[in-house]
């Protein structure tokens, strides 16, 4: 039941921002540039665990990880742009955004950063 509890909530949440989008892009650009699926999962994490640790380790590692995600916001409108469709730009940015983090993720560790 909780976890059900926890999918309904993150649901919604995501529903509001992407309805509130519809109506501005700019307050939806807003509401979904706040890292909300963090705050729910530190918030979902704290609360099934109450270890502070464990919930600093996480903000840490999605610290590191924000750069290689913007990789999405620059491949997608890009090609949207050259005229591709959505349902061919969207799979094209994730698989950037895949190597992204790969690439990032490999040059963290050679220089010593511990992800």
């Amino acid at each position: 039941m909780y976890l059900l509890l926890k999918a309904v909530i993150s649901g919604v949440v995501v529903a509001a921002a992407s309805e509130i989008a519809r109506r501005s892009t700019l307050l939806g650009a807003i509401l979904i540039s706040l890292p909300l699926t963090s705050i729910l999962a530190l918030v979902w994490l704290y609360r099934d665990t109450g270890d502070a640790d464990q919930i600093a380790s996480l903000s840490w590692s999605i610290l590191w990880v924000i750069v290689p995600s913007l990789v999405f916001f620059v491949v997608l409108p890009l090609a949207l742009g050259k005229g591709l469709g959505f349902n061919l730009a969207l799979p094209i940015a994730c698989a950037a955004t895949v190597v992204a983090y790969g690439v990032w993720v490999f040059a963290a560790r050679r220089i010593g950063i511990d992800l």
